[in-house]
């Protein structure tokens, strides 16, 4: 255990830096993330994801919103139903993010066998509960396994 959380301290540690110049923390990362990943969600499905409140949640979209990262639009069908996009600047944001957690992931698979980047995929999955595995195939989270 102790090795996984000083991966996890330095793999969120570079962009938990460049989220606070911003004002943000990691729930707005994980908003971007999930939205960049699927855009046009609707916030009942990051509500799934995210397992948060909706007091919660309404209140980094709020954030992200006011400061042109994400735009909130109404579905087609369903005029209640509020859908999420990047805008431009969101998707910037998102990808300098990625990058910097790219960095930590790649060298580290790079030096492996081939065969443990499928082990390591398995290992992730084993980590998540089994109710939500379901949703790991929704996203495509798990295409390479």
């Amino acid at each position: 255990m102790g090795l996984f959380f000083f991966a996890y301290r330095d793999f969120v540690g570079d962009a938990d830096a460049l989220l606070e110049r911003q004002g943000f923390g990691r729930a707005h990362h994980r908003v971007l993330y999930f939205v960049n990943l699927r855009p046009g969600m609707p916030v009942a499905d990051l509500l799934d994801i995210l397992k948060i409140t909706k007091q919660s949640l309404a209140r980094v979209l709020r954030q992200l919103i006011d400061n042109g990262y994400i735009e909130q639009r109404t579905g087609p069908t369903d005029r209640r139903q509020r859908l999420l996009y990047a805008t431009p600047k969101g998707r910037e944001f998102f990808e300098v993010l990625s990058a910097t957690q790219t960095r930590r992931i790649e060298p580290a698979i790079a030096g492996l066998p081939p065969e443990a980047r499928r082990m390591i995929l398995k290992f992730f999955v084993g980590m998540v509960d089994p109710a939500d595995r379901g949703m790991l195939e929704r996203l495509k989270l798990t295409e390479n396994l």
